[in-house]
């Protein structure tokens, strides 16, 4: 048997995902520093010893650096088949929105999203009813939909902090089908990949095939999705390129053998432990090497499906599905062979993310939860929630493009906008300066736009004013940010700090604030 943690808290990462390389990095450093040790205590008024004490300290800080990534940020990830229903009930609490340390992305898969052929082509037109909900549950709590994308009835949402926007670049998004012989899109999967502070990473929303025997389908499918889903990007053209991978959804695989008593018994009883080994993708991970690169915390909570709608209570209908943990969260960091020493025999495996044998930007995958979510009854499935921390080395943490508003602004007179490339990148006049109101949903959710300067891109550094017309300016004050928008990188690459625009003396005549009539409001 396959035996899973019994902790919640599992770690991943790219320089030392398995124990046995862990214990061997630090055991290395540990020899560094007994050198060092040792040539302190030996060292003499020669230039050599120094240079042997320099050496070794530089070799002893270069482990700690690639043990200890420096920056931390939250991950929050929802699967949820929501069974066609529309959303009636309050997504707070699955969200975790109080949670702290507080949550800086939000990745929202959702299957069986409605989408009979009228209703498919009006959210086309505009955002469905379940992206709606998630944007205003977070826009107020300081969040921006980054991208979305859509296959039917499959959704998949992302969510950052606006303070991450201009290190979110090269997003891009792609979807297969593997229903009805690959042309239908009512099973497969939609992924949106993109560089996090330089950090390649790629989430894939899966729907697979349904039923109990059909458990060597739902991998051929998998295993057809990572090999035909590409991306224009020249260093991780395929998904499992990325540095770090997230494959999530309703996988559809079952627990075999055990009756239909012995499974719910062992639920009620809260002996989960005793399904697992009939666990179909467990079972498959045993036999699958491409599946035993991906990693999942323990199943810890109760099977996900099959229930009564608006109840916790498993299904008591005529068919009387067996239970399954057929919604899942898993991961991957993107495996290396390390060079084995000359005294090491053994073909250690690390998740490693780079061509060479020292990453000086690693990333470690640390699952602090990994859940479901009983109160919610609107399917016949309940959601899947995993919250990670992601600890990183930040490739960068200057933005591509400054931009500033000049002197104060208000409608009573046109204002004044600077913005400087600061690094090269791939600029267009078909890009544009938004102006933003804090709180807002998506990069179009502007008050007004500019576009950059139309006759010549940008010298690196050069400062470029642009006006903005009085008549585009929000008549009441308010908090709020400028964003410059890449349309080649498809993402907001610079934001001002916050400002406040004021009250114009035109709100008051056209009475949009409240006027004092005798003391009275």
């Amino acid at each position: 048997m396959d035996l899973l943690p019994d902790s919640s808290r599992l770690r991943s990462d790219s320089t030392s995902s398995s124990a046995s390389q862990s214990s061997r990095s630090k055991t290395v450093l540990r020899q560094r520093l007994s050198q060092l040790m040792t040539c302190v205590e030996d060292m003499s008024s020669d230039d050599e010893a120094g240079e042997e004490v320099s050496r070794t300290l530089d070799e002893a800080f270069q482990l700690c650096g690639r043990l200890l990534p420096t920056d931390a940020f939250r991950l929050h990830m929802v699967t949820w088949n929501v069974a066609t229903a529309e959303p009636s009930e309050d997504v707070a609490s699955l969200l975790q929105l109080n949670d702290q340390p507080p949550i800086d992305l939000y990745v929202i898969g959702l299957q069986e999203v409605i989408a009979t052929p009228v209703r498919f082509i009006s959210d086309l037109m505009a955002e469905d009813s379940w992206s709606h909900l998630f944007m205003d549950t977070l826009g107020p709590e300081g969040f921006v939909k980054v991208t979305s994308v859509r296959m039917q009835g499959l959704l998949l949402l992302v969510f950052a902090k606006m303070m991450h926007l201009p290190f979110i670049r090269n997003i891009q998004t792609t979807y297969t089908r593997t229903g009805i012989f690959g042309y239908w899109g009512n099973k497969g999967a939609v992924s949106v990949r993109f560089s996090f502070y330089g950090h390649m990473v790629c989430f894939v929303n899966c729907h697979l095939a349904a039923h109990m025997h059909n458990a060597l389908q739902r991998v051929d499918e998998f295993e057809y999705i990572l090999e035909t889903q590409d991306f224009d990007i020249f260093d991780t053209p395929r998904v499992l390129d990325h540095k770090v991978v997230f494959w999530f959804g309703d996988l559809n695989f079952r627990i075999e053998d055990h009756g239909l008593h012995f499974v719910r018994s062992s639920i009620n009883g809260g002996r989960l432990n005793l399904l697992w080994s009939k666990d179909q993708l467990l079972m498959m991970k045993k036999k699958e090497p491409f599946l035993q690169e991906f990693e999942e915390g323990p199943l810890n909570f109760k099977p996900t499906y099959k229930f009564d709608r608006k109840a916790e209570t498993y299904d008591t209908s005529g068919k009387k599905r067996k239970p399954a943990w057929t919604d899942r969260i898993l991961w991957r960091i993107k495996p290396k062979t390390l060079p084995s020493d000359e005294d090491d025999e053994d073909d250690e495996k690390a998740s490693t993310s780079t061509d060479n044998g020292q990453d000086e930007y690693p990333i470690m995958v640390t699952q602090n939860t990994y859940t479901s979510v009983m109160s919610y009854g609107v399917s016949d499935h309940k959601p899947v929630i995993g919250n990670f921390t992601l600890e990183l080395r930040k490739y960068f943490d200057t933005q591509l493009v400054h931009v500033a508003p000049v002197g104060e602004w208000s409608a009573d007179q046109n204002a004044l906008l600077t913005y400087t490339v600061q690094e090269d990148f791939m600029s267009s006049t078909w890009d544009w300066i938004g102006l933003y109101k804090i709180g807002f949903k998506n990069a179009s959710d502007y008050e007004t736009f500019v576009w950059v300067r139309e006759n010549e891109l940008p010298e690196v550094n050069e400062v470029i004013e642009k006006p903005v017309d009085k008549d585009e300016i929000p008549l009441l004050s308010g908090e709020y940010v400028l964003g410059y928008y890449s349309t080649n990188l498809n993402s907001i690459v610079g934001l001002s700090d916050t400002f406040q625009i004021l009250e114009s003396k035109r709100a008051a005549m056209e009475g949009l604030v409240p006027k004092d009539v005798n003391g009275i409001n």
